[in-house]
């Protein structure tokens, strides 16, 4: 059965394969940090929610973070594609459509764990 892209059954889904995958572990190391995600223009208006990295281990959530390390901005369009591997982050950042508030090399940091965001949606049956 689909999961609903960006609800809370997709946020749980997405948690639980990254949580076991060894590649993810490996790329994020004995990092630590918290991102806020918000999506903008989507079918139910802006969704957020947050990222806590720790020790190889990843935690989130619908909602807001404290004290974010970074906030990362995109429309629902731009996260769709990017979900499902039709656009690279850098091209979305480089073109405007993803904005970076906050620690940018952090981001650069973690880049191979969040890297795993995408190819453990391909995995998922996601209605997007």
């Amino acid at each position: 059965m689909p999961v609903q892209f960006l609800s809370d059954e997709w946020v749980e889904e997405l948690k639980q394969r990254l949580n076991a995958s060894e590649t993810f572990r490996k790329n994020a190391g004995n990092a630590s940090a918290k991102l806020q995600q918000v999506i903008t223009g989507g079918p139910e208006g802006e969704r957020r929610y947050w990222i806590r990295i720790d020790d190889g281990q990843i935690d989130m959530g619908p909602g807001d973070i404290e004290q974010p390390d970074a906030t990362i901005t995109q429309d629902y369009d731009t996260a769709a594609a990017m979900a499902r591997s039709e656009v690279s982050p850098v091209s979305a950042f480089m073109t405007g459509k993803l904005k970076v508030n906050g620690s940018m090399m952090l981001l650069m940091q973690l880049q191979g764990a969040i890297a795993e965001l995408p190819k453990a949606m391909d995995e998922m049956d996601i209605d997007y």
